[in-house]
C-alpha cells in the first residue's frame, strides 16, 4: 500500500502526457545513478524477508515497534529506488525518508543493545549496512537527478535543451 502512495502515476492530480514536455525520449541514466538504485531496491527487498524473522522471534510488543520502523524503511527503500531507476525526480522524499528512519533504526538499536555480542552486532549492523544507507540516501535526497534524454542525434541534459 505505501508503495501505491509513493509511486503513483499521477503528479498535481494529472497524469503526464507528451504535450506536457514532461519527458522528450527516452531517459538515460549513469551507471552510478544505476548502481545506486539498485542498491536502494535491493535494500528493501531484504527487509522483507528480516520483517517475518523479526514477527517470528521478538516479544508481540517489540515485535509490533520494529516490524513497523523496518516496513517503513523497506517502502521508503523501495519507492526511492523504483523512482531512481525511471529518473523520477520525486525520488528525493522517499530518500529522505529512508535517511531519517536508517538513522532513527542506528541510534535505537545503539542505545538498546545489552552490553557484549548484542552491542557488537549492533555497531557492525549501523556500520555496514544502515549508516552507509542513510548516507547514500540523503546525498541522493539533496542531489538533483540529470537524466540524459536522447534526442535526434545528440545528448540532452535535463530540461530537454538542444545539443
Amino acid at each position: 500500500m505505501a508503495l501505491i502512495a509513493f509511486n503513483s502515476p499521477a503528479g498535481n492530480g494529472r497524469c503526464t502526457t507528451k504535450s506536457s514536455g514532461a519527458h522528450r525520449g527516452p531517459v538515460h541514466l549513469g551507471t552510478a545513478r544505476r548502481r545506486q538504485a539498485r542498491v536502494l531496491t535491493g535494500a528493501g527487498l531484504a527487509l522483507l524477508p528480516w520483517l517475518g524473522y523479526l514477527a517470528g522471534t521478538l516479544p508481540p510488543a517489540e515485535a509490533a515497534a520494529w516490524v513497523v520502523l523496518d516496513a517503513l524503511e523497506a517502502a521508503a527503500l523501495l519507492a526511492a529506488g523504483t523512482r531512481l531507476l525511471r529518473a523520477d525526480p520525486r525520488h528525493r522524499a522517499p530518500a529522505a525518508a529512508a535517511a531519517v528512519l536508517l538513522l532513527a533504526d542506528a541510534c535505537i538499536d545503539l542505545a538498546t543493545a545489552a552490553p557484549g555480542a548484542e552491542f557488537a552486532t549492533a555497531v557492525a549492523m549501523a556500520m555496514a549496512a544502515e549508516l552507509p544507507l542513510a548516507a547514500l540516501c540523503a546525498t541522493l535526497a539533496a542531489r538533483p537527478t540529470r537524466a540524459r534524454t536522447t534526442r535526434g542525434a545528440g545528448w540532452d541534459v535535463g530540461t530537454g535543451s538542444g545539443t
